[in-house]
């Protein structure tokens, strides 16, 4: 445990929130993009031991809840046919389509499975070669390597009964999309640590010195927020726009470089919507001409599918930074875990879910006061 527990210090961390505290002279808004970091910052209280005028915004770093609805929607299409094998994580199965999800697809006696690794998928396709065998393939940067290697394999190995239903999408143009949003309120990132061990930060300080933004790619623990909001405060209160690395144990600066070679090979750059901020240019991949055979979209001609998004569900919003969850009329009332109107209460990584975790019971006794 020494090694889980000296990223959770309590004495180190008063001392990175005095610093904060001392270094902090007027109101800063800083986003943190990762959902993982949402829901460490709302499970220990870092946002409410910061000082008031450090705000923390939570931005769309949850790859579930970016994944569109038109997207859930073919994948609940391809997984209801009787030939079809539909393989996902599990986080997955209770993110709402238009009418249904998922699990309402197995119940129906759809042949829905939850998987721990897109690898188990291929070789379901190879132990059933009379079913089609799809992945749902979402996610940042970060499970994109898994997938292009699933599906490198699947040409290498001859499988053609398996395909994969791409919904991966980019940070960097998420950033500067926020950053040209009209109603943008973000002065600093917090950079994902976990995207950056795969492809490094060469994107980050043309994005820094475009958008006069400080970006410091962080991680996951308590002490790792902390510091990386502590080098933010420094920056904005300097008047700096830089990137820095302050998860150097595992983010090196060039980043996975056979992990980039097969991305690469494997995928291809896109435009890609994401679930209530809508269309990014160049934001996601799909899978490259060379694999175009394992493309589920294809494979069961589900493109024509579109949708519309729920009218009182604002989870849009709460993507964009632009409100906390908590300021939705529908939160804990007709969206809840058990009956969510949005993928951001759904997901582990949501920041609805977080709030719902662990703020819930504070915020309906504020409200009641």
């Amino acid at each position: 445990m020494k090694y889980l527990d000296e990223f959770s210090d309590p004495d180190l961390a008063a001392r990175l929130l005095e610093q904060i505290h001392a270094a902090t002279t007027r109101p800063w808004a800083i986003m943190e993009v990762c959902g993982g970091q949402t829901h460490s910052i709302i499970r220990h209280g870092i946002d409410q031991l910061l000082p008031e005028d450090v705000e923390m915004i939570h931005g769309p770093g949850c790859p579930v809840c970016v994944t569109p609805l038109e997207i859930i929607d073919r994948a609940l299409a391809i997984a209801a046919r009787p030939d079809v094998v539909f393989c996902s994580f599990g986080d997955m199965l209770r993110v709402p389509g238009s009418s249904h999800d998922l699990f309402r697809i197995k119940s129906e006696g759809g042949d829905v499975r939850v998987v721990y690794s897109p690898l188990d998928a291929l070789k379901l396709a190879r132990e059933n070669p009379d079913k089609e065998v799809v992945f749902f393939g979402i996610g940042f940067e970060t499970t994109a390597p898994a997938n292009a290697m699933t599906v490198y394999q699947a040409k290498r190995m001859g499988v053609p009964n398996f395909s994969l239903l791409v919904s991966h999408v980019l940070v960097p143009p998420a950033v500067a999309a926020i950053m040209e949003s009209p109603t943008c309120r973000v002065q600093g990132f917090l950079a994902a640590g976990h995207v950056c061990s795969v492809m490094g930060t060469a994107e980050y300080p043309p994005l820094a010195e475009r958008y006069r933004v400080p970006i410091v790619v962080t991680g996951f623990e308590p002490l790792d927020i902390l510091e990386g909001i502590r080098r933010t405060v420094l920056q904005l209160e300097s008047g700096r726009h830089e990137l820095e690395n302050a998860y150097a144990r595992a983010v090196p600066a060039e980043g996975n470089l056979p992990a980039k070679a097969m991305l690469q090979d494997v995928f291809e750059v896109t435009d890609r919507a994401w679930r209530g901020i809508g269309m990014i240019p160049d934001s996601g991949w799909r899978l490259s001409e060379r694999y175009r055979d394992f493309d589920a979209e294809h494979r069961f001609d589900v493109r024509g599918i579109h949708t519309a998004e729920s009218e009182i569900c604002r989870s849009g919003e709460v993507l964009q930074g632009l409100i906390k969850p908590h300021e939705c009329a529908a939160f804990g009332r007709e969206c809840t875990p058990r009956n969510p109107l949005g993928a951001t209460m759904v997901s582990s990584e949501g920041a609805c879910a977080a709030y719902y975790t662990y703020r819930r019971l504070e915020l309906t006794e504020a409200a009641g006061a």
